[in-house]
């Protein structure tokens, strides 16, 4: 049977208690420009490459949001060079939850967001 659904993510929502902290954070960590004054209420998306795309989400101004992170990664970012982007973590002062962990084909560390949403930087 033929699925009309595609093999492909569209979008990832990241529920966050603060959004303008949380763009601040996610665009510091990309090393992206922001202009503030074009973050409003009750969801923002960042820039990120191809088809896969990362919204923030604060939710209705009127609802506070109660935020439950997962102890696991959400999703991760990758990397050329896991090296470097330990170094630049540590250097932005980014919480890290994971030291470099390495396996024959690929290496990984977690880091958390302003909300402890855990991240996981990887190669391969």
């Amino acid at each position: 049977m033929f699925s009309p659904i595609k093999n492909q993510i569209n979008t990832i929502f990241v529920h966050v208690s603060n959004l303008e902290r949380s763009v601040k954070w996610y665009s510091q960590l990309f090393d992206q420009e922001i202009d503030l004054t074009k973050v409003s209420q009750p969801v923002h998306n960042i820039k990120v490459n191809h088809f896969t795309g990362l919204t923030l989400d604060a939710g209705p101004s009127d609802m506070t949001k109660d935020i439950n992170p997962s102890s696991y990664p959400l999703f991760n970012f990758h990397t050329n060079d896991i090296e470097k982007s330990y170094d630049y973590i540590r250097e932005l002062g980014i919480r890290i939850e994971s030291d470099i962990v390495r396996f024959d084909d690929f290496a990984y560390f977690n880091i958390s967001d302003p909300d402890k949403n855990i991240i996981m930087i990887c190669t391969g």
